[in-house]
Parts: structure tokens; C-alpha cells; sequence
């Protein structure tokens, strides 16, 4: 990487309306100049840093008078759940994102919708009309122009970034009379060798970069490790004739846990032929139908197991729950039964939803067994059960009543859609030319601190904040 002399410039300017200090609300003005502002993201803020309960934490309590447009790094809830209220606000301009994710947008949208606004059919089909005409998706790769003035030009380019589909991180270049400055946002970076998806590239140039922090402090397991280890969860429901509870977002966690689970069932036909692994979650199932169709957006991989004749997010052992009824009844047979089960559900944070109907019929067992593959943010059921679930006698406390944690609880941080430190460090350091600025946004302190220790170890002279 070829570093770059620090020089002071009035432009770009930058602003944080969330993800800040912590890891989930993220939305973030680029300031071009004093009439062009762009928001990156705009997403809802989860466990504690949500709390208050009436929603006042999510509405936009910042001037909207000179932003633009926005961009969508991709359609977690945590990155996009604030947008109706950003309509509500009065912000009528493009929204731009990829072409994946502005085919998925509005099924997030209109599941935020229902739980935070209204279940009207009328009024959400209104309010998507208008989202799906503001949509401007993006191929990745591409600059597009935003703004052509004389004291400014900006463009705009979508890059791969891992994540989950769709999503991408941002490269915005401005130049002005007499300097030019490329800033990027990296949006959520995904790991290496994950399923489904190509690995993020690092840009060629970044004199700012705006870089998540989620795993600052952390190294993931291999993917050959956590598939070992979700082998091994399996092998114990066998052991156990008990179910193996997933808590997982609808979206990029469901479809990666589906694509190692067709692996490992399809090596083990003949000892796991009546395995069952069920996604209980109608979003989750519509995502799902959804990443089937966008086939083309599929790492290599992926494609040589279509090409072999498997379907790795549809296969004989999989089944879907529907309804509240037919879930309520799936609850109360998997509680009972003896029968060795997957079932994954949503929220991934156990912070509601249906996975956390199964979290109290199965918890107080120990046939059962809970299972962790994704960050659990401070304040969430999920964290409380991580945390005194490794303890003797660990309990929790859900919706007011006390629950004895008997089930195994296992946690396998490889199956992380985010980058881990080292993957960050590598996205920094493979970037050709800068940055002379990095600003830390979505993580918390610690894991801030760590990573931006880390960066200025490496980067000589850098601005880290």
C-alpha cells in the first residue's frame, strides 16, 4: 500500500447519526458540499442501545434539508429499518443500492412495517409503491454521476462486499478546483471463503475510509473449524434426540446455514437421511425463494454444486413453517418430542420473534441445545443466555418470567457474516493508494480501540478516530 502525505481540506465533512458508539443504528452523512449531502444507511438501533420502547430513538432528529439521496450498503434492519421514518421526515430523493439488494429492500421494509407501523395491507402496498419508484439499483462496479457543479463533481461506484447479497461498500470521489478526495464506506465486510458469496476486494484508492469495527478485537474460527463444530452440534441432537435451535437473521445467516447444512446432510446421507431442518420464519423463507432466483450473484463455488444437480437452499430434508398456528404447533412437538431436529428462527438476537418461543419451550431441557452464530448485541436475550449459560445454575429472565438454562449452549463465531480483525486489517492494507483518515463506526469501544491501535501500527501517520 502506497501511503499519502496528510493535507487538511474544508470538504468532504462527515457526520454520524448512529453506529457510532455502538454497533447497530447505522446512518452516516457524506457532506460534499454545503447544498449535497448523502446518508449511508439508515437503520434501526437494537438491544440496548433500543431501548426506550416508544420508538422516539428511531425518528429522525436531524436536518434533512440538503440531503440528496441515499445509499444502501445493504438491507439488514440495523442498516435500513429507519427509512420509513426518513419518509415520514420528508425525504422524497433516490435511494441507491445494488441490484440484489433493491430486489430484497422491500421485503424488509415491509416486515419493519408491520411490527413498528401498521399491518393496514392498503397503506404498506402505498408506502412501497413510493419506496420501489425512488429505488435506483446499481451494477456493481460502475460510477455513476450525483453531482456536476462548478465548485463540485461527485460519483458514486458499488462494490462486492461480502456480506450478505447484495451488499457493497461505497466509493464516493469528489474532486473540486484544486484537490480531488475518494472516500470509501465499507458498509458490513464479509469474511473470506464464506458460502455463497465472492470475497470483498479492497479498493485501489481510499483517502477517507469509513470502516465498520464489529469484530475489531476478534479472530474468527476457519470455515473448516465451524463446520467441524456445527458437524458436532448435530452428532449431539442425534446423541440427544433433541432439537438444535438457530437463532438467525432472515436474511444471509438462514441461507448460509442452509448451504453448509445440504453439505453436511448430503456426506452423511446414510446416517442422517431423516434429519430435519426446519426455517421457521415466513421473511426467511421469502428471502430464500429470493436468493435462488439471483443464482448469477453466487460465488464459484456455489455454482459448481448447481452445475453437480444440488440444490443447496432446497433440499429433501428442508421444510418451512408457515403460520402462527402451524409454528405454535411445531413449538409444542419439538418441546416433547424426541425427535433429532434443526430449526432455525428469527430474530438472530432472540430479542423477539419466533426463535424465542423456542428459546423458552426448549430451554429448561437439556436434550436441547442453543446454538449461536452470529454477534449478540448488549441488552438482548441472546447476550443474556451467551453469557450465564456457561455458568453453573445460569438463568434468564423472559417476558417476566424466570427460566433455568439447562440446554447446551454453543457458540461458533465463524459463521459471522462480518470481517474479523485480521480481514479488516488485510481490506486496509491491500488498498493501493491511503487512507490518511479512518473513522470507526459500527463496533463497540473496546473493539474500536483494539482495531485502531492495530491501524495505526500499520498505516504510519493515519487518522484514526
Amino acid at each position: 500500500m502506497k501511503t499519502q502525505k496528510l493535507v487538511k481540506h474544508p470538504y468532504p465533512k462527515f457526520e454520524h447519526h448512529g453506529a457510532l458508539s455502538g454497533v447497530t443504528g447505522s446512518c452516516h452523512r457524506y457532506i460534499a458540499s454545503p447544498s449535497n449531502h448523502f446518508l449511508i444507511d439508515c437503520g434501526l438501533f437494537q438491544g440496548e442501545e433500543g431501548a426506550g420502547g416508544d420508538g422516539s430513538q428511531h425518528e429522525i432528529d436531524f436536518d434533512i434539508s440538503q440531503v440528496r439521496g441515499l445509499i444502501v450498503t445493504h438491507v439488514h434492519i440495523d442498516h435500513v429499518g429507519r427509512i420509513p421514518y426518513l419518509l415520514a421526515a420528508g425525504f422524497s430523493g433516490p435511494i441507491y443500492t445494488s441490484i440484489p439488494s433493491a430486489r430484497l429492500l422491500p421485503l424488509v421494509i415491509e416486515d419493519a412495517l408491520k411490527v413498528g407501523f401498521t399491518r393496514d395491507s392498503r397503506l404498506i402496498e402505498r408506502f412501497l409503491a413510493k419506496v420501489g419508484g425512488m429505488l435506483r439499483p446499481l451494477d456493481y462496479g460502475t460510477w455513476l454521476p450525483l453531482v456536476e457543479s462548478e465548485s463540485c463533481t461527485l460519483r458514486l461506484k458499488l462494490q462486492r462486499a461480502g456480506h450478505i447479497l447484495g451488499s457493497a461498500y461505497v466509493e464516493l470521489d469528489a474532486k473540486y478546483p484544486d484537490y480531488t478526495h475518494r472516500t470509501v464506506f465499507s458498509g458490513d465486510l464479509g469474511a473470506p471463503y464464506a458460502p455463497l458469496l465472492p470475497a470483498p476486494r479492497s479498493p485501489y484508492r481510499a483517502d477517507t475510509l469509513v470502516l465498520e469495527s464489529t469484530y475489531g478485537n476478534k479472530q474468527h474460527e476457519s470455515r473448516a473449524k465451524r463446520k467441524q463444530r456445527l458437524f458436532a452440534a448435530l452428532e449431539r441432537a442425534f446423541e440427544n434426540g433433541g432439537t438444535v435451535l438457530i437463532p438467525a437473521f432472515s436474511i444471509g445467516r438462514t441461507q448460509e446455514l442452509l448451504y453448509e447444512l445440504e453439505s453436511i446432510i448430503s456426506a452423511e446421507k446414510a446416517r442422517w437421511g431423516n434429519l430435519e431442518v426446519i426455517v421457521d420464519s415466513p421473511l426467511a423463507a421469502k428471502f430464500t425463494e429470493v436468493y435462488r432466483e439471483l443464482k448469477p450473484y453466487w460465488d464459484a463455488e456455489a455454482q459448481r454444486r448447481l452445475r453437480q444437480g444440488r440444490h443447496p437452499l432446497s433440499f429433501d430434508n428442508l421444510y418451512t413453517v408457515g403460520s402462527h398456528e402451524e409454528h405454535l404447533r411445531t413449538v409444542e412437538y419439538l418441546a416433547d418430542s424426541a425427535r433429532p431436529t434443526v430449526v432455525i428462527a428469527a430474530s438472530g438476537m432472540l430479542n423477539g420473534g419466533r426463535s424465542l418461543n423456542y428459546a423458552k419451550a426448549l430451554i429448561e431441557n437439556s436434550r436441547h441445545a442453543i446454538l449461536f452464530v452470529g454477534y449478540q448485541a448488549r441488552g438482548t436475550i441472546g447476550s443474556s443466555i451467551q453469557h450465564y449459560g456457561a455458568k453453573e445454575g445460569g438463568w434468564v429472565m423472559i417476558d417476566g418470567q424466570r427460566y433455568a438454562i439447562n440446554a447446551q449452549v454453543l457458540t461458533i463465531g465463524g459463521y459471522s457474516a462480518h470481517a474479523d480483525q485480521k480481514n479488516l486489517l488485510n481490506f486496509v492494507k491491500r488498498t493501493r493508494i491511503g487512507p490518511t483518515q479512518i473513522r470507526l463506526i459500527h463496533g463497540e469501544p473496546d473493539a474500536k480501540k483494539v482495531l485502531g491501535k492495530k491501524l495505526e501500527e500499520m498505516i504510519k501517520g493515519v487518522e484514526v478516530f
